[in-house]
């Protein structure tokens, strides 16, 4: 029986699923949470952008680990770790605590995700059909958050947060994707020679832009949405439908990924999130704003995390892609920070439609440079195929 769970399709399941469950358990309502504990703005900033801090710290560590001693052994201790960090959250009181074990949890899970995300390109299985359940785990994820919160307590919330994350190892200790080993590889390249391809240093540029922007919308938008007078449990469900929008994408990346150019995707990506972040700058009417929520917020960071893998395959040496997504994750981990707090103190005096007209103004820059980007169409192999 163990033979046959070993890298089945169940193990990849229960891996993605629950590892995405868990993500969104434990942060999709964050904001809110720390809001109704009577926190500020700049402090849920602080906690949020001390965890983008503590991840950046510590992602080089982490791919080193991963690199020695296996990714599914990291992975497997990371979450269980994660797992105990989730419970003493749940009874954390003070800002330091709160800031200190929010923080040790998404360093763990921040810095597992760019091998999750590799490891659905080198599973036995195609990408979408194994990825899809990542986008489910998260939308389910977020649902049972908001209904956890509303109807039982909200400290109930990460409880199931450990479960979930429990779960996951029982998934990920029967997976076994055929990663590639650096080590191994006689044609490596050293690290430092990513630092002299312009083409990824002008596209970590690009990526940096979207994800502040993208972070700044996943802390704030539940908040916005009950800041406009709606129910938690509505605006959970709203983000897991949100959710939910991104499937076709996930579940057809066989279709275009492969076919559509890196720029092609890649304006096709800034058009989505421009278009949801000018409509909550301008502050139009709620049912628009959840429109807008539905049709770009997860489709275009879906796609936008394909695209990462796609472009960095493209414009590096295969002995440097996970080298090259785990510095691309620093770089995310870096401008959150940034964007969290300039979000956070400028939401202490202005409203949520000024933070994100700001927000817009960024990613149109972000578009112009794509516009002057050159890059190869993609790599010479198909990974979504």
């Amino acid at each position: 029986m163990i033979k046959k769970y070993r890298n089945s399709y169940l193990s990849y399941f229960l891996m993605y699923n629950f590892y995405y469950a868990s993500w969104a358990l434990f942060s999709a309502f964050i904001s809110v949470y720390l809001l109704d504990k009577g926190f500020k703005a700049s402090e849920v900033s602080l906690v949020v952008s001390m965890s983008y801090l503590t991840s950046m710290i510590a992602q080089p560590f982490i791919g080193v680990l991963s690199e020695r001693y296996g990714a599914k052994k990291v992975n497997i201790l990371f979450f269980v770790l994660s797992a105990l960090g989730g419970l003493y959250f749940a009874f954390a009181k003070s800002l330091i605590s709160i800031m200190l074990s929010y923080s040790f949890v998404l360093t763990l899970i921040n810095g597992t995700n760019p091998v999750m995300e590799k490891i659905a390109t080198a599973s036995p299985y195609r990408y979408g059909s194994i990825r899809i359940w990542g986008t489910i785990g998260y939308a389910l994820g977020s649902q049972f958050a908001g209904l956890i919160y509303d109807y039982v307590t909200p400290k109930a919330v990460f409880f199931a947060f450990v479960l979930t994350m429990l779960i996951t190892v029982v998934g990920t200790f029967g997976t076994d994707p055929q990663l590639t080993n650096v080590e191994d590889n006689k044609t490596k390249v050293p690290m430092f020679t990513l630092f002299q391809n312009k083409k990824y240093l002008y596209y970590l540029v690009i990526y940096g832009i979207f994800q502040a922007s993208a972070m700044v919308s996943n802390t704030y938008v539940p908040a916005m949405f009950v800041s406009d007078g709606m129910e938690v449990t509505l605006a959970s469900t709203i983000l897991s439908v949100a959710v939910i929008c991104e499937m076709p994408f996930v579940l057809f990346s066989h279709k275009f990924m492969d076919k559509l150019s890196n720029k092609k995707l890649l304006l096709i990506t800034y058009t989505l999130i421009c278009i949801q972040f000018l409509v909550y700058g301008f502050d139009l009417s709620l049912p628009l704003k959840v429109i807008v929520t539905l049709i770009a917020k997860h489709p275009s960071g879906m796609l936008f995390i394909m695209i990462n893998l796609k472009l960095i395959h493209t414009v590096v040496d295969e002995s440097q892609v996970i080298t090259a997504l785990a510095l691309a994750a620093t770089v995310k981990n870096l401008v959150c920070i940034i964007s969290q707090n300039i979000a956070g103190n400028l939401l202490d005096i202005t409203s949520y439609g000024h933070v994100f007209f700001i927000f817009f103004v960024l990613l149109v820059v972000g578009y112009v440079l794509t516009l002057f980007y050159k890059v190869e169409d993609g790599p010479k192999e198909k990974l979504f195929s």
